[in-house]
């Protein structure tokens, strides 16, 4: 009996916090109603989530603790209720003497308890159960108060160190009433080295320096407050003049956390950022040489246009799109797989409003060989549309609540299958089934089709995440497409904005950049509702956004940092440009590019490069080396970027390489049979690949490198692999 009685115990939190605050709480006790009604609901669920008891280390685990088990968080009421009055033959409680209840004695340490003492006799939270079970142990009922919004304030603060700080929360019901929430709030700290938070809500500067999200929890809601520590002291940037909104909105925030931004990159680092970054593709020599040689001030914009008008763009997009919506010809077949390729290359060159393009892809029907989106549908089921909805779309990873309440998100139970509802008349058929010719799918709607809540059993309307029901008489989809595109639902846009900037800067500012939630705040928040609010005016237009970003100073910041700003050490602040790693497509292209060769694929005409590919189903052990995704997940994080030191040989003594740098049609050979002058070599070597051109000190070095070498060919060869292995060529800076 006792062993099944663990319900305040195990690894809660705060239970010290409540000896330290005795005293308050014994006076506050002392003012209240004894006969006031107490909630289950609204009153001892809180307690028992604050304590941690129903948390996924103690008895919120999938089988509970000491044979009592608990719903994650407490999302389900009537099943704790039970659990706790009911289970274990009912003695938990004694309906005798409300303070012999073990539900009390455990944590008090009345009795035997492996998790220490949680309550004291004269705090708030004992003394709020003990009346609940002097009132009978009353159940969850109809008439209990249901949260409209938890209120949390201030939504930031900054902290000098060694400061502190208070957070208010409260809770406003739809009844109208609202109550301040010191006592029932859940406080956490997401990173407690910058940041501490008590179990009242107040926060103390830790000694580190950053930012933490402080969480606030109460019932199904969660709010996070942004905690920032500064790094030093307002700095002067008087040398910084903004381009644009991007600029002015960092530079307010360097101002807040006390770094400094790096100077503004060469031309040559900038003119090579941009292909990489908009088509994965090095700029050619003699394009780096007439951006190099002009002067007028407006070349860098004029470069941007230019690079946006490439033909390259499409096929980039086109393939990171296909990464995204799982284009592969293991899933949708050969002609589906080509007939979604297209269609997004088509809607890349033609520059399709991104919010038209998932409209079409969220209400595809008909046949996924003649219409490419319809593939969309030709995999899974309505589980995997409804998840790949929300984290592709919207960036909300919403897994998590198809078995439970997210444990650190306002995403219940109820929003996973009401999301789902959406899909629930989404049919599959055979074509032969329709009078056409046998081999293909059919995507339909049906007339009828409901999804019902696993654990309660109601059929859910349908309802987007964290918005109002919405509904179609036809097709619910095209309700649900008209949500995400509307004018006033930000949600695309600040996921699409979110994205984008992660794949420029090689991090989101949200990150990971397919999970936006609460308690994961944005690094600038001003700046991502800033420029979704743009893209949506300018209606979603992503080489907008795509020129936006790119004309900003912030994106044409060098990549080394200022000695001052190394303490941010991911730069969540975007101090500088961070340098990535090509990706595995394009460092192959670049490879081809710089040794003038074309690697061939199998079954596709020589010529398509890397990143033509539709799908990653050809052959490739370099791009597999290099983390190519598969496509089985729409996660951003399916594509591998950790170094290793099969990737190191393979590019030091891989036979590829070799082959590539001494081919007989190659650059190198093609400068030698033109008796090219070394120091031109050289150049040209340097700008094919680090898309520059060599000091006068490179180009004395490695003309006598190639001199002592035993013949002009043997040393451009070694030349070219020197370049290639290094952190300038492999890197995007």
């Amino acid at each position: 009996m006792r062993a099944s009685i663990r319900i305040l115990a195990a690894v809660a939190l705060i239970g010290t916090a409540a000896t330290a605050n005795a005293g308050a709480d014994r006076d506050r006790a002392r003012t209240e109603t004894a006969d006031k009604p107490i909630s289950f609901t609204t009153d001892v669920q809180p307690i028992l989530t604050k304590l941690g008891c129903n948390q996924g280390a103690c008895h919120g685990a999938q089988h509970g603790k000491g044979n009592f088990k608990l719903s994650l968080r407490g999302f389900d009421d009537a099943a704790d209720y039970r659990e706790i009055v009911r289970g274990a033959f009912g003695r938990r409680i004694s309906a005798v003497d409300a303070k012999d209840s073990l539900l009390l004695r455990k944590p008090t340490l009345h009795t035997s308890h492996e998790g220490g003492r949680r309550l004291t006799e004269d705090s708030w939270a004992y003394q709020t159960l003990v009346r609940w079970l002097r009132q009978g142990a009353p159940g969850p009922a109809a008439s209990d108060r249901k949260l409209k919004q938890l209120v949390v304030e201030p939504a930031e603060i900054l902290l000098q160190p060694g400061g502190t700080a208070k957070i208010t929360a409260k809770a406003v019901y739809e009844d109208g009433s609202s109550e301040v929430l010191t006592d029932k709030a859940g406080f956490d700290s997401q990173a407690p080295m910058v940041a501490q938070v008590d179990a009242r809500g107040t926060i103390h500067a830790s000694g580190g320096r950053g930012e933490s999200a402080v969480m606030v929890r109460f019932l199904s809601s969660v709010v996070a407050t942004r905690v920032i520590v500064p790094y030093g002291p307002p700095p002067s940037l008087d040398s910084f003049k903004p381009n644009n909104i991007v600029d002015k909105l960092w530079a307010d925030t360097w101002q807040k956390v006390g770094l400094s931004p790096s100077p503004v990159c060469d031309d040559a680092e900038f003119f090579r950022r941009i292909h990489l970054n908009a088509l994965a593709t090095l700029p050619r020599p003699e394009d780096i040489r007439a951006f190099l040689a002009d002067r007028s001030p407006d070349k860098r914009d004029r470069a941007i246009d230019a690079v946006l008008k490439r033909p390259e763009y499409a096929a980039l997009w086109a393939h990171k799109w296909g990464d995204l919506l799982l284009n592969n010809r293991e899933t949708v077949g050969k002609k589906g797989m080509w007939s979604l390729h297209n269609w997004l290359r088509t809607s890349f060159r033609e520059n399709r409003p991104a919010d038209a393009m998932i409209t079409e892809l969220i209400t595809a029907i008909g046949s996924p060989y003649q219409n490419g989106p319809a593939n969309f549908y030709k995999i899974g089921t309505a589980d995997e549309w409804t998840e790949s909805t929300a984290q592709v779309f919207l960036g909300v990873r919403l897994q998590c609540a198809r078995c439970h309440n997210h444990p650190y998100e306002s995403l219940l139970q109820a929003d996973y299958y009401a999301m789902k509802a959406f899909f629930s008349r989404v049919g599959k058929k055979n074509s032969q089934d329709f009078g056409l010719a046998g081999g293909d799918t059919v995507i339909y709607i049906r007339d009828s089709g409901e999804v019902a809540h696993p654990r309660t059993g109601q059929v859910m309307k349908p309802k987007p995440v964290g918005a109002a029901p919405v509904d179609d008489p036809i097709d619910r989809r095209r309700a649900l497409a008209a949500w995400i595109s509307s004018r006033d639902n930000k949600a695309l846009a600040r996921n699409l904005v979110n994205r984008y900037w992660g794949y420029l800067f090689g991090r989101g500012l949200v990150n990971p950049i397919d999970d936006i939630r609460a308690t994961n705040p944005a690094s600038n928040p001003q700046l991502l509702d800033a420029l979704a609010d743009d893209l949506i005016a300018n209606h979603y237009d992503l080489k907008h956004l795509m020129r936006t970003i790119m004309r900003s100073k912030v994106y044409q910041l060098g990549a080394v940092a200022l000695p001052a700003s190394r303490a941010d050490v991911d730069n969540r602040y975007v101090t500088h440009y961070s340098p990535t790693r090509m990706g595995a497509e394009a460092l192959l292209d670049a490879v081809d590019f710089a040794c003038g060769t074309t690697e061939k694929f199998t079954g596709l005409p020589k010529g398509y490069r890397a990143i033509d590919l539709p799908d990653s189903d050809y052959t490739s052990e370099f791009l597999d080396t290099f983390g190519r995704p598969r496509r089985a997940v729409p996660c951003e994080c399916e594509r591998s970027e950790a170094p290793t030191m099969t990737q190191a040989l393979l590019m030091i003594s891989g036979g590829l390489l070799n082959r590539k740098v001494s081919d007989s049609a190659g650059r190198v050979s093609r400068l030698v049979k033109e008796k090219t002058p070394p120091a031109k070599a050289v150049e040209e070597l340097f700008l094919s690949t680090l898309s520059r051109p060599p000091t006068a000190a490179e180009t004395r070095e490695a003309v006598a490198d190639i001199q002592a070498a035993p013949s002009p060919k043997e040393g451009l060869e070694d030349m070219l692999w020197t370049l290639l292995n290094t952190r300038e060529f492999q890197f995007n800076h």
